[in-house]
């Protein structure tokens, strides 16, 4: 369990576990025509399985119009500092007549029919519109992934269904409210979504107008590593897919340790599209095979010299409480670099990475040094990668605007 301050962190609940409880509310209320004030939904595990089952309070639940109901759950993230923490994840349900997704929406491509064409699921206000291939979404579709969806799926079929137990529940109609030729129509809609998304690099991924609706276990892990590292993948996976829709050659992948080292990176490399910028944090590796699975040809790694350090180690997961920086990687670059021996264990016997970048920048050797970081690490990522990829690398200071070394094959454009 994961703890900060000696207090266990307490977990959430993501868009797609909210949006399939309040879809599955305002289906209740639908048949019923009573508001529903609690609904209970399953959760998704192991080999399609469904693990467990959670109960959400219904925030509001109204009528909008005859035929037509709108719940509201309150997303809660526990302790992580998620942007959509507090968002109205909103499900507005309704019955159309006639199967499969209807014409206005067939000719935008905002719905996804699912279940056989009894339930059509759509993106409201909120909710991010795909225009970019890499996501395994349907361009100009919802950005609701593929778990969200079958959670949503569920729930509604549940409510449309008799085997659903608790509160508010079992007290409408059976299945056979869709075996009469209706569509049972469902908006997912997240007030303000479009602010939050500002927050997000959704816009970077082709993902515009709002959040994604997310969740692979339905459930929000504080601090989550495994989110970062799903993010990585699939700003990999975005890049990866251009050259599908273009038809040009892939530019390369330009990874950055965080927002400083980005914004450096991307003025080091004007002439490279924003999508070919990821902030990779920890997951170097995982970014690597994502960019070797999607054939793109090169990769740029820009840091600060704790990073580049653990890369020239071989450390391709850098998070610095599972690997410690080893001064005598700088020690041995710098004899290689200088011949200066003296200088050298000066290196050595620094307490910090940056403590070993003032040591050689106080001999005037940061140059030469840090050009021979910047190839050591350059041939580890690629000996990672098995060759398919190749690589550059670039050492910038520690406000992240300034190059100060790069590798011997590096090109500014």
């Amino acid at each position: 369990m994961k703890t900060r301050g000696g207090k266990a962190l307490r977990s959430g609940w993501t868009t797609g576990t909210c949006s399939a409880a309040a879809a599955k509310a305002a289906t209740f209320a639908l048949l019923s025509g009573k508001p529903t004030e609690r609904v209970e939904v399953a959760l998704p595990g192991k080999d399609g399985q469904w693990a467990q089952r959670v109960t959400f309070p219904v925030e509001r639940c109204e009528e909008l119009k005859p035929g037509a109901w709108q719940a509201v759950v309150v997303k809660d993230a526990g302790d992580d500092p998620d942007v959509t923490h507090g968002a109205h994840l909103t499900a507005t349900v309704s019955w159309r007549e006639g199967k499969g997704v209807g014409a206005a929406a067939a000719a935008t491509q905002s719905a996804i029919s699912l279940a056989g064409g009894g339930i059509e699921l759509e993106g409201g206000e909120g909710v991010g519109v795909v225009t970019k291939p890499g996501l395994g979404l349907e361009i100009g579709g919802p950005a609701i992934n593929q778990v969200p969806r079958a959670m949503i799926e569920r729930a509604v079929s549940e409510a449309l269904g008799t085997g659903a137990s608790g509160q508010g529940e079992g007290q409408g109609q059976s299945a056979q409210a869709t075996a009469d030729g209706r569509v049972l129509r469902v908006v997912i809609s997240v007030p303000g979504g479009e602010v939050m998304a500002r927050k997000t690099t959704n816009r970077r991924l082709g993902i515009l107008g709002g959040i994604s609706i997310l969740g692979t276990t339905g459930i929000v892990r504080p601090f989550s590593t495994a989110s970062w590292r799903a993010s990585v993948e699939q700003a990999v996976a975005v890049l990866g897919a251009q050259a599908e829709s273009t038809n040009a050659p892939l530019p390369p992948l330009v990874l950055c340790t965080g927002g400083r080292t980005e914004k450096g990176a991307m003025a080091l490399l004007p002439g490279l599209p924003e999508v070919c910028f990821v902030e990779v944090g920890d997951f170097t590796g995982a970014a690597l095979r994502k960019a070797v699975e999607h054939a793109v040809p090169e990769v740029v790694f820009v840091g600060m010299i704790g990073k580049l350090t653990k890369l020239a180690a071989g450390i391709l997961m850098t998070h610095y409480t599972r690997s410690a920086v080893d001064t005598d990687v700088l020690a041995d670059i710098t004899r290689r670099a200088t011949g200066d021996d003296a200088v050298a264990e000066r290196v050595s016997a620094a307490n910090t990475a940056r403590h070993a970048y003032e040591v050689w920048q106080d001999a005037g050797v940061l140059d030469s040094c840090g050009r021979v970081l910047c190839d050591q690490v350059a041939g580890v990522l690629e000996r990672f990668a098995e060759g398919h990829i190749a690589a550059r690398a670039a050492l910038v200071d520690f406000t992240g605007k300034t190059l100060v070394a790069a590798s011997s094959n590096w090109v500014a454009a």
